[in-house]
């Protein structure tokens, strides 16, 4: 029997696909779980399916762990049913095995406050249905923390862009225009400061909680490159690509895209995001961990070549 090890990754969307494989490349053992079938993408990771909404499938699912990455998402319509379920279900299942947890988390419990420098120690305003629900689940894990229950480190980051993130503002309605000279998605006001983080800092950010138990017991900001106005990331993108982008701007929410009516009616009460500045500062992790943000321009043209292997370039 093996001694080594074991990290599981819960979720198979494109942080727990980014985080199994940053782990994998760390010579790791890697079991990653997700309700559907997982595909084969490095024989290093043990795949499992298991419906993480009862106790029972999440601890067998989990078995062995030393350390737990929860990146487990559910359909927008769906989250303030499920997730809380899923929420104890994970919870029950590191504390039976004695497993550290690490949750990745988002910005919606800050709400509309201090967009212009938002830190770990900015207060939870959220006011919509969608950040409550996550302040809730996040006082549940750091209670759970507190009380014994399980060892506890959450990682906040902003919007995803990245290889295999296409449910983004920068991401399935944006990129594919961009490689192809068609129409690209703006929401909002494209001159406000918005912060983006790319999905391999997530990966490296959630590993780095997962390797050091000094980061459990509390919230941290995953590296995240200063907000940019969305105009300088498009022209980012322009200089990569060698093209104008032909960007349509929403300021009101339409369906779009991957985006279809059910997606936008549920979304509507986070749209307050695009009409606000919204710095998310990563200092305190980068300061503790020594992580830095991966460039922008690097960030963007790895992001552009798998978009251009995914979709085609009629460039």
């Amino acid at each position: 029997m093996t001694t080594t090890p074991l990290h599981v990754v819960l979720g198979a969307g494109p942080a727990g696909t980014a985080i199994a494989a940053d782990l994998a490349q760390r010579d790791l053992r890697v079991r990653h779980v997700s309700r559907s079938e997982i595909p084969v993408s490095d024989k290093r990771i043990e795949r499992v399916q298991a419906d993480l909404s009862t106790p029972e499938a999440a601890i067998e699912a989990t078995d062995g762990a030393a350390v737990v990455y929860h990146a487990v998402n559910v359909p927008y319509h769906l989250q303030t049913e499920v997730l809380p379920g899923i929420t104890d279900s994970v919870l029950a299942a590191t504390s039976r095995h004695g497993a550290r947890l690490v949750v990745l988390d988002t910005l919606y419990p800050y709400g509309q406050a201090d967009g212009e420098a938002i830190t770990e120690q900015t207060p939870w305003a959220a006011t919509s249905r969608k950040g409550r629900l996550r302040a809730e689940l996040d006082r549940r894990y750091l209670a759970a923390h507190r009380n014994g229950e399980t060892s506890v480190a959450l990682g906040r980051a902003a919007d995803f862009f990245g290889p295999g993130v296409l449910s983004s503002t920068l991401g399935g309605a944006f990129f594919p225009g961009a490689i192809t000279g068609g129409k690209v998605l703006g929401l909002g006001d494209l001159a406000l400061p918005h912060s983006y983080t790319y999905i391999g800092d997530v990966a490296r950010g959630l590993a780095a909680l997962g390797a050091d138990p000094r980061g459990d017991g509390r919230v941290w900001h995953l590296p995240t490159n200063p907000a940019l106005p969305t105009t300088e990331v498009h022209k980012l993108v322009e200089a990569l690509i060698g093209r104008e982008l032909d960007v349509d701007v929403l300021t009101e929410l339409v369906p779009y895209g991957p985006f279809d009516e059910q997606f936008i009616s549920e979304y509507a009460e986070m749209f307050y995001q695009h009409r606000i500045p919204q710095n998310m500062v990563s200092a305190d992790f980068e300061s503790a961990f020594g992580l830095r943000p991966t460039p922008w321009r690097e960030a963007l043209s790895t992001t552009i070549d798998w978009y251009r292997a995914a979709f085609g370039d009629r460039h």
